[in-house]
């Protein structure tokens, strides 16, 4: 299983740059530098810091409640390759929920970015191709279909992304869920299958 050494991995270098402000300035996203200066490198390394210990804990966590549960399913489809395919997803996605973010923003020296949000949002609507139906209890308290939840989240963050203002990358969280989606129906006609199955049997 990867989830746990992603997770150590985030983490050690997360608290280190919490002490250490040139590693955070170095490789935190900042799309002015990538455009005017080639750093291209901030596109994945921005995904293994976070602004403090609340951001750091809460992706983590969540990277550690779902995580385990994709890399479980994607190994009872593709055996030991599931790991790699896991890997390589939550890496991916780092990169691709950046790329609005960058088109957005790469006139603007001043905005950077951290965090593994783009990532674990992969992870979590990739869940929800694997268990539509599965509950999920918003802190603990209000359960719902994993499927709802995922369209929730959708309608919540592309409208906190147009608002603004809350030093929030939602556009990333956004584009790290429907790459983790589509990612995860691609990869094999049988979960496309089992996904539609799940879907027909309740509303049918």
């Amino acid at each position: 299983m990867i989830t746990l050494p992603i997770i150590l991995i985030t983490a050690a270098i997360s608290v280190l740059a919490f002490n250490q402000s040139d590693i955070m300035s170095r490789f935190q996203f900042n799309p002015w530098m990538v455009a005017n200066r080639g750093q291209w490198y901030r596109f994945l390394t921005h995904g293994f810091l976070h602004a403090d210990w609340l951001h750091l804990i809460i992706n983590m966590l969540v990277l550690y409640s779902f995580g385990q549960f994709v890399e479980f399913k994607l190994f009872l489809f593709f055996g030991d390759l599931g790991t790699f395919i896991y890997a390589g997803m939550y890496i991916a996605a780092i990169i691709i929920a950046s790329i609005s973010t960058y088109v957005k923003h790469k006139d603007n020296h001043y905005y950077n970015a951290v965090g593994a949000s783009g990532a674990v949002s992969a992870v979590i609507f990739s869940s929800v191709v694997f268990a539509p139906f599965m509950e999920i209890r918003l802190y603990g308290i209000i359960p719902l279909p994993a499927i709802v939840w995922a369209f929730l989240y959708v309608l919540y963050s592309a409208y906190m992304g147009k608002r603004g203002g809350d030093n929030v990358n939602h556009e990333a969280h956004l584009w790290g869920g429907f790459f983790g989606m589509l990612l995860t129906l691609l990869l094999s006609p049988a979960i496309a299958r089992d996904f539609l199955t799940q879907l027909m049997y309740v509303f049918r």
